[in-house]
């Protein structure tokens, strides 16, 4: 949702409810509700059938993903019982990165009210990195495999400074093969790349929701707050995965991480695949790119590099929260209105 189209759905009134500590957060909260023209979390979708063939035996990190039955309880990640860590970009109209902007410049709701406390607020963050690289390795993109290879393995080099950075390497055709798991060594990331190889179907949503529910979800490694991205290298077609768009949507909202997607589809005209990966690029605070070539697409990575170096901080607390494990919707509006804020849509509440 561009915020220049939203910004005339919600009433002036609303807008004053800035995030400084010297305004007063009860004034949204008694604004009418959001037009229905807001943007929804992704629907629920129903489990696979049991009928359906299951795909040939795999070690763990190879089994392709299947959407939680409605009543499974997905773990969630969280900072602490009722905070929430908003990591988003500020651009002008011509996609350049606003910095220095102050917590006064910003005006938020969460599920439709002002929040009730605001924690802390960075200009410029320095959380540690957690970043997947999720790479399409069927048969499709046989013939510019090379250059994928080469721009992820120089993105890495690039991204992963801080000690405390970490990233894995994940290829997928029919089914996500974790190539290197989570660290900080560069020559071991480098090799994950290079041990990709391209061959079989295409199975990207089943490859995004493994790679979320498997590695950024993954409760085990404690709850210090990082920031969690995925750049996902593909021409965004699907032709074998179990689960959907909406499956792929839901669990990235739900390990909060922001999809950064780098198109690998090179013809005159973008595709149905690109509108995918806008879509999931949009829905978790992310963006896609379309390099006109292979050679170019190292272009593209440098622009996520750029932007996870230029993000913004908000840790707040919701008012009226319920950890009902319900979706969450987020409004986050710069009060300039030549500047464009690029944020997750939602999130969902721990359930008890």
């Amino acid at each position: 949702m561009k915020i220049a189209m939203s910004r005339h759905l919600v009433s002036p009134a609303v807008l004053v409810g800035i995030l400084g500590f010297s305004f007063a957060f009860g004034a949204l909260a008694q604004q009418p509700a959001t037009p229905s023209t807001a943007p929804q979390p992704a629907p629920e979708t129903h489990p696979v059938p049991a009928s359906q063939p299951p795909a040939a035996a795999q070690p763990p990190a190879q089994t392709p993903a299947q959407p939680p039955a409605p009543d499974e309880a997905v773990p969630l990640f969280k900072a602490s019982v009722n905070e929430v860590n908003l990591i988003f970009t500020v651009t002008d109209k011509h996609g350049n990165f606003i910095p220095n902007l102050k917590q006064s410049d910003f005006a938020l709701l969460d599920d439709r009210k002002a929040p009730a406390k605001v924690s802390s607020f960075a200009q410029q963050t320095n959380l540690p990195l957690r970043v997947g690289i999720v790479i399409d390795a069927s048969t499709s993109i046989r013939q510019r495999f090379q250059f994928e290879q080469q721009a992820a393995t120089e993105f890495l080099l690039q991204i992963v400074k801080s000690r405390s950075d970490r990233a894995f390497v994940m290829g997928f055709d029919v089914t996500p093969t974790v190539t290197q798991d989570w660290t900080n060594n560069l020559d071991a990331l480098e090799t994950g790349v290079m041990k990709l190889r391209p061959g079989g179907g295409t199975a990207m949503y089943d490859a995004v929701y493994t790679a979320c529910r498997d590695k950024l979800l993954d409760i085990s490694r404690g709850q210090e707050p990082v920031r969690r991205a995925m750049v996902l290298v593909s021409d965004g077609n699907d032709n074998q995965s179990r689960a959907n768009i909406d499956d792929a949507i839901k669990m990235c909202q739900r390990s909060e991480t922001i999809i950064y997607a780098i198109s690998t589809n090179w013809t005159p005209s973008r595709g149905k695949g690109d509108d995918y990966l806008s879509q999931m690029a949009a829905a978790t605070g992310g963006r896609a790119f379309f390099p006109p070539s292979a050679e170019e697409m190292s272009n593209g990575f440098a622009s996520i590099e750029e932007e996870l170096r230029s993000q913004y901080d908000l840790t707040y607390t919701p008012a009226d929260f319920k950890a009902d494990g319900a979706f969450r919707t987020i409004y986050l509006y710069a009060l300039n209105e030549h500047y464009q804020v690029r944020a997750r849509k939602g999130y969902f509440s721990p359930k008890q």
